[in-house]
């Protein structure tokens, strides 16, 4: 990996001047997950702009567009609409001071801390490049604003909409994501290989005056020991040399000091590579719940449900070699990186319905200047750079942009350019 990253293959100024427009746009005005009325509308209108044939309104706010040119095979291109729950802190000209209802009612921070804003600005860019240049390819884009990402709610939302049958089964669905790697280059490589299921965990308990506790039951104080004991799932039903992860992301009680609250509730995320994993996981963190309830007498069982899941996120070999012939061709073998397993997850691995093959791919967002700041290895450097859900998440988009809009065309070109056509 290079410190100093070779330019950005060529984009045409203008189409690039409006990426960046409406990435800058995105970024200021970012909505959460199912509330991306603004968002689905600013990137449709970019779809239009492009000439593309564009339907709203599918699987909640998602997004169709389609550009048919002539016979050919269909690529599915795939960018997110949604932005998460975090106070940005990047200090951008641009930064998000949006608030929102979060998912309880309460009013929280709303940042795209995962860059999601850009991959739009990237697909919106790429199908105008791939509208002004219909000489080169044949067959069929469908540009796909997916809502509902980090829910992992979206992508099947669509495809029960009609997704497949409305506008045809693609013969292969590609995205991007963007990565803590150097602004001007992509990766591949096995990617997100885990699986991911989150429960919420609500304990019920008997609310009353914190001067009489007797005459309650705490279920804060419950929950805190089953915290403390989800901390041992890992470790003791799993297998050592077997990635895995176990966080409580959330934990709500209360509404005041000198109350002792009705209920807690925990947000419990596993990760695993393998389902098998990942289901000893799940089955120890119930009985670990409902252990601890019982043991504290709480007055009902405690009520588990899942709130959302995902397969693994493994893209197809034989696309994924195509891809990376495809992006070194056009960027040189110096910026064609390799990306190794992760326990990220997401919802793509769903557009694999009806056997469609996948391919994805990294992109990274980190400038030059920021990425020579860290001293060490990339795998330090990616480790200590603000990425993917940081406060301080900041895309370099004078590189990476131009970059992205590359790869989704030159991705694109791998499956539809003619056989006549001048590489």
């Amino acid at each position: 990996m290079q410190d100093v990253v070779q330019s950005a293959p060529a984009v045409p100024a203008e189409t690039l001047r409006e990426a960046l427009e409406l990435y800058r746009q995105l970024h200021a005005n970012p909505e959460l997950s199912g509330a991306e009325e603004r968002t689905a509308a600013a990137f449709a209108d970019g779809l239009r702009h492009a000439g593309f044939a564009v339907t709203t309104g599918v699987g909640g706010h998602g997004v169709v567009g389609r550009l048919t040119n002539g016979d050919g095979p269909t690529v599915l291109l795939r960018a997110e609409l949604d932005a998460l729950a975090v106070a940005e802190q990047t200090g951008l000209p641009y930064a998000s001071t949006a608030v929102a209802p979060g998912p309880r009612g309460d009013a929280v921070p709303v940042m795209h801390a995962c860059g999601h804003d850009l991959h739009l600005a990237c697909l919106a860019g790429a199908a105008r490049v791939l509208s002004d240049d219909r000489d080169g390819w044949r067959g069929t884009v469908l540009a796909v604003g997916q809502p509902a990402e980090e829910t992992l709610h979206g992508a099947t939302a669509m495809l029960d909409d009609g997704l497949y049958t409305r506008w045809g089964r693609p013969d292969v669905a590609l995205a991007q994501h963007c990565a803590p790697l150097p602004a001007g280059m992509v990766a591949h490589g096995p990617l997100m290989t885990a699986s991911s299921i989150t429960l919420e965990i609500t304990i019920s308990g008997r609310g009353g005056h914190t001067a009489t506790p007797r005459h309650c039951d705490d279920p804060v104080v419950t929950a805190a020991l089953i915290v403390m004991q989800l901390q041992t799932v890992r470790a003791q039903h799993t297998d050592p040399t077997e990635p895995a992860g176990l966080t409580v992301g959330q934990l709500t009680a209360g509404t005041s000091p000198n109350v002792i609250a009705h209920s807690a509730t925990l947000g419990v995320t596993m990760r695993a590579y393998s389902p098998a994993a990942l289901t000893r996981m799940r089955e120890a963190v119930e009985r670990i719940t409902r252990a601890a309830c019982a043991a504290a007498e709480s007055p009902s069982e405690p009520r588990i449900r899942v709130v959302a899941q995902s397969p693994s996120n493994t893209p197809d070999p034989a696309v994924t070699t195509r891809l990376r012939d495809a992006h070194r061709q056009t960027f040189g073998s110096a910026r064609v990186a390799d990306w190794p397993p992760s326990l990220a997850t997401e919802d793509f691995p769903h557009y694999t319905s009806e056997g469609v093959p996948t391919g994805y791919w990294m992109l990274g967002v980190i400038g030059p200047t920021q990425w020579r700041s860290v001293p060490g290895d990339p795998a330090t450097r990616i480790a200590r750079l603000p990425g993917n859900h940081s406060p301080q998440f900041a895309p370099y988009a004078a590189l990476a942009l131009p970059t992205g809009i590359q790869a989704l065309t030159a991705a694109t070109h791998a499956w539809l350019r003619r056989s006549d056509a001048t590489r």
